[in-house]
């Protein structure tokens, strides 16, 4: 899932994202407020997380104009001001949370968690809300394991997290560009190879064994997770 961080202070939003990015989500950070309202309505967010007093624009005008863009992006807030007054501004304003610093990162994840657990995934997702499945295919978030028709497969972590992203994604082709920037984190090189190779081994360790193949290549699109008997390309 890809999430939004907008925090000025950079030691916490270095801190927060790569605690996020380690708990398998796509983080993007703005360390002000028009930058960060730029990509809430640029990009889709599963969830994005303001610090209240930034720069720019603070996180209160952040979220109304926002709203009022007719982005409908989840929001939890970060802040320091703790007046019930402040809280119940942010919750009027349509935050699904409100978090007062300090924090602990656990108390941040679990509450986002429980945001994200309120969203509809592509994949259908199991009655505990903790698997994604898409035929035999078994992703189960909680305990970061993988198995098709009962049998478990091994998946390094960025194969995880590229397995997660089609599932959650079924159905849509998504580009070699979108892969990189949301699994690897990075601007697109038309250069490498880093994406065909992974899709190569992931389709290896998910497919090559099963007669139902799940993982096809769209030419000149990208890739796409969904059942159907035969792949565009090998």
């Amino acid at each position: 899932m890809r999430l939004l961080l907008v925090e000025d202070q950079q030691m916490a939003a270095d801190y927060i994202a790569k605690g996020l990015r380690e708990n398998d989500f796509v983080v993007d950070v703005a360390a002000n407020g028009i930058d960060g309202l730029h990509l809430l309505l640029t990009h889709d967010y599963d969830l994005a997380i303001l610090d209240v007093m930034l720069p720019g624009i603070n996180g209160w005008k952040l979220l109304e104009m926002a709203r009022q863009a007719d982005r409908a992006t989840p929001v939890m807030f970060l802040t320091a001001r703790d007046d019930v007054e402040d809280r119940v501004k942010g919750l009027e304003l349509g935050a699904e949370d409100y978090l007062i610093k300090p924090f602990s990162f656990s108390e941040l994840l679990a509450r986002a968690r429980v945001i994200l657990r309120r969203q509809t995934p592509s994949a259908v997702m199991s009655s505990d809300e903790s698997q994604l499945q898409i035929g035999g295919l078994v992703l189960d978030v909680v305990k970061h394991k993988v198995s098709r028709e009962g049998n478990r497969i091994e998946l390094t972590q960025k194969e995880f997290l590229l397995l997660s992203l089609l599932m959650r994604r079924s159905g849509e082709v998504l580009s070699r560009t979108v892969i990189a920037e949301q699994v690897w984190d990075m601007n697109f090189d038309p250069e490498t190879n880093v994406i065909d190779v992974a899709i190569r081994r992931l389709r290896g360790k998910i497919d090559d064994n099963y007669p139902v193949k799940l993982l096809h290549t769209i030419r000149g699109a990208g890739y796409v997770l969904e059942e159907k008997e035969h792949a565009d390309t090998p």
